[in-house]
C-alpha cells in the first residue's frame, strides 16, 4: 500500500515514495512494483514503518542525463550542531579511499558546513554545489573535532579517478 509521494522534511526536497512495505537488509535497489507488475520505484530504505522509494521517474531522468563529472565521493546524513545553535550540517559518515573527499583530506566524522557562497540547508545544497560538467573547484567549509574552528577545504571535481557503484555524493 503506498501511504504517500513528497518530500520528507528530513532528507530535502527529494521526492520519495513511502510504502507499506516490509523491507530487509538487502532489499535496497531492488524494485517497487505495483499490483500489475509496473515498477514505480526502487526501494532505498526504511523510516519508521515504512519503506522509502526512489520514484521510476526519478531514475529514469537521471540515467537518461548520462554520466556526470561531479562525484565526491562521501556518504553523509543531515545533523544539526547543538553547540552552533542548531546549525545544519551533513556529517560524513563515509569517505571514499582515491575520492576527490579524500585527496582533499576530508575525513569520515567532518560536518560540511556549506560552500564559501553559503551555508547548506538541506543535502540537495550539497548536490547543487556539485553540478556542472568538466574540471572545477568547490570551496567547502566544514568542522572536525572539537567542532570548535569552521575550516575551509577546495575540492576538484571533474577529475577522472576510479569509482564504485554506489548512490552517494
Amino acid at each position: 500500500m503506498i501511504h504517500a509521494i513528497g518530500p520528507l522534511r528530513a532528507l530535502g526536497s527529494q521526492t520519495w515514495v513511502q510504502a507499506s512495505v516490509r523491507l530487509a537488509p538487502g532489499n535496497s535497489g531492488g524494485p517497487l512494483a505495483d499490483a500489475r507488475g509496473h515498477v514505480i520505484g526502487i526501494n532505498t530504505m526504511v523510516a519508521g514503518r515504512l519503506a522509502l522509494a526512489i520514484p521510476s521517474n526519478a531514475v529514469r531522468d537521471f540515467l537518461a542525463a548520462g554520466p556526470r563529472s561531479a562525484w565526491l565521493g562521501v556518504t553523509v546524513h543531515p545533523v544539526r550542531l547543538p553547540r552552533a545553535n542548531g546549525k545544519f550540517g551533513l556529517v560524513l559518515l563515509e569517505v571514499e579511499p582515491g575520492s576527490p573527499a579524500a585527496q582533499a583530506s576530508l575525513m569520515a566524522g567532518d560536518i560540511l558546513l556549506g560552500t564559501d557562497e553559503k551555508p547548506f540547508q538541506s543535502v540537495d545544497d550539497l548536490s547543487r554545489a556539485m553540478d556542472g560538467q568538466g574540471l572545477r573547484l568547490l570551496r567547502l567549509e566544514f568542522v572536525r573535532g572539537d567542532y570548535s574552528r569552521v575550516r575551509r577545504v577546495t575540492v576538484q571535481l571533474g577529475v577522472s579517478t576510479y569509482r564504485k557503484d554506489s548512490i552517494a555524493a
